[in-house]
């Protein structure tokens, strides 16, 4: 994610003042150390007037901020007045970042460890540092506050008892298809991220396996040009041509209905049958796997024997 930097988690150039303050609306206010151990920091995911007075008080109060790029952490800092110091951590430097952590915490000192947006360890670096940080006895408090995944799900108007968060979708077509339908059997909202170079396909390969369900596509979350549209996933995949692809995207997918059961074997037949007098193997299935509840590999495989014994000719390679 970031580009390899050499960081030094020693207590050489620090200053040790005991005072330590932080700026809101023009008023300095003091920020008392926190106690020893790892806070783990949520940040703004957008909007920089989304930080909590905790989270500042924790940043102003610590010995040393551990953020994936210390430019753009720098930003949030800056804009408070926030002078800790900003040392990197990454998934390019951590395995050598993370002892050096370690003997600072064991030597009593506070560290922020944030994210470059929102909550630490939700799809970005931190788990390996936290299970360190706890095997060696630390202590980890957790100062909460944004999430792109829980502001997704507030906007999206869908059902928010149960819900999976997938992350980041697999970049391989094949992958992501094969990934898609796992989770169409998910009896919850589904929750992912993407890119915006990939968010067309996402949406293309969501409509042939999940279209008839409720989605919303969420882009930009808390920024300027936030930008939330809630269609059926199939209506949305048509939309994917004119979608703004700048930004950053978070996919929210409703659950499958609820009177929705397991196709009968004599009634997959039926279905694959009529689609592939229309349509090639490779779309037949996409349909059945939309309407039968069944695995993508168990219908594919059936698909082929069904156009094998009616003589049909088309693609009838895997995707």
């Amino acid at each position: 994610m970031r580009a390899k930097t050499a960081s030094s988690y020693g207590t050489e150039g620090e200053t040790g003042s005991p005072i330590r303050t932080f700026s809101v609306g023009g008023h300095a206010l003091t920020a008392p150390k926190p106690v020893p151990g790892l806070h783990l920091v949520a940040t703004p995911i957008g909007n920089l007037g989304d930080i909590t007075l905790r989270a500042l008080e924790t940043l102003a109060g610590v010995d040393i901020i551990a953020c994936e790029d210390t430019r753009i952490t720098r930003r949030l800092t800056e804009r408070y007045a926030i002078s800790a110091q900003l040392k990197p951590y990454h998934e390019h430097n951590a395995a050598l970042a993370r002892p050096k952590i370690l003997e600072r915490l064991a030597q009593g000192a506070s560290i922020a460890l944030v994210s470059d947006a929102g909550t630490p360890l939700i799809s970005d670096p931190g788990f390996k540092l936290v299970r360190e940080v706890c095997a060696a006895g630390h202590a980890v408090i957790a100062v909460p506050g944004p999430s792109s995944v829980l502001t997704a799900l507030s906007v999206a108007a869908l059902p928010t008892d149960r819900f999976f968060f997938e992350g980041f979708l697999p970049a391989r077509e094949t992958a992501r298809r094969a990934r898609l339908t796992e989770l169409a059997r998910i009896d919850a909202t589904l929750v992912m991220f993407e890119s915006g170079n990939r968010v067309q396909d996402t949406l293309a390969d969501l409509a042939g396996i999940m279209g008839a369900r409720d989605a919303a596509i969420c882009r930009e979350l808390t920024k300027l040009h936030e930008e939330v549209t809630r269609a059926k996933v199939r209506e949305l995949a048509d939309l994917a041509a004119t979608l703004e692809t700048r930004g950053e995207f978070v996919l929210v997918i409703g659950p499958p209905a609820p009177d929705a059961q397991v196709m009968a074997l004599d009634a997959l037949d039926d279905l694959l049958r009529a689609s592939l007098r229309r349509d090639s193997v490779k779309d037949a299935v996409a349909h059945a796997v939309e309407l039968s509840g069944r695995p993508r590999r168990e219908i594919y495989a059936r698909a082929l024997e069904l156009a094998k014994q009616a003589g049909a000719r088309g693609n009838h390679g895997q995707d």
